[in-house]
């Protein structure tokens, strides 16, 4: 069995499948012997979800705690569009994030990951502006009272009409909603590379993160999603490659996680799953990390 990252003062793990239980992604969780981990909580290709069971939401409470993991995060539906211009998807994407939010809440999880959406030709402006108002209705919907889940606004690699991918756009938003105990900032290592962002050496990490300082505040950072990238830099193609394999590279990783910027966070895996020669491809993935940070 590899080294637990939490040995190495890391938080680490990556995006685990629910198949046959939410409770089975912490087993999942264990088996890959890592201390965080990344789940969707609902069948993500469909706007129906089903209850939890609270069989299931114990067992999951029980093994988090069991197996030491210190860190869990929801990801969203890729179906919400919280910046749409068409009102039937913009209230339906509401209430979807209001039950991502219900749902976390139930399992124990204190933050979800989302994807902003994309303006669909009403304009960047626009969007931002109808992000905000659905993100400020989600927080203040009575289903949601006394929740303290944190919500997480992904940065994206700038293709077609997405927002997100200006470190420049989420400070706005963060700036117009006001609440930095309910929102933060997830970054896509792959997304950011993909949007224009250097992520491939040490001097192009340290001119990144001055960036995101000056615009969104490291503060706001809570969440690295760790992804190589198989388009260059600037490429706005969204193409997640194995770490080390794509184009950021080993250098480039080896930057990120030694950062003393963001060492402290957790770090989550959306790398492919295909094997690598024969092996778990998370595993490979996981044991590349490790061997990168010093």
């Amino acid at each position: 069995m590899s080294v637990n990252p939490g040995k190495l003062g890391m938080k680490l793990g990556a995006h685990l499948s629910i198949a046959g239980g939410i409770d089975k992604s912490a087993n999942r969780a264990k088996e890959l012997n890592v201390n965080a981990f990344q789940i969707f909580s609902h069948n993500v290709r469909s706007w129906s979800t089903r209850d939890l069971r609270e069989e299931e939401v114990e067992k999951f409470k029980r093994n988090r705690v069991e197996f030491g993991i210190e860190y869990v995060v929801a990801h969203t539906s890729y179906l919400l569009n919280l910046a749409s211009p068409k009102d039937e998807l913009w209230e339906k994407s509401k209430r979807g994030l209001i039950e991502e939010v219900r749902r976390a809440d139930r399992l124990g999880i204190a933050a979800i990951n989302t994807h902003i959406g994309a303006h669909t030709g009403s304009g960047i402006e626009a969007g931002l502006t109808r992000l905000t108002e659905a993100l400020k209705e989600v927080i203040d919907s009575e289903q949601l009272e006394g929740s303290d889940v944190r919500i997480l606004l992904e940065n994206t690699s700038g293709s077609g009409t997405t927002l997100g991918a200006n470190f420049a756009e989420l400070g706005e938003v963060l700036d117009e909603l006001g609440n930095p105990e309910r929102f933060g900032i997830c970054i896509d290592t792959c997304h950011g590379f993909a949007a224009g962002y250097d992520f491939g050496s040490r001097q192009g990490l340290r001119e990144t993160l001055a960036q995101f300082e000056d615009k969104v505040g490291l503060d706001n950072l809570r969440l690295i999603h760790l992804n190589d990238s198989v388009g260059e830099k600037g490429s706005n193609k969204d193409r997640h490659a194995h770490i080390g394999q794509g184009k950021i590279g080993d250098r480039g990783f080896s930057a990120v996680v030694n950062a003393p910027e963001l060492r402290e966070l957790p770090f989550i895996l959306e790398t492919p799953k295909e094997e690598i020669d024969g092996k778990d491809a998370d595993r490979v993935n996981l044991d590349r990390v490790m061997e990168l940070r010093s």
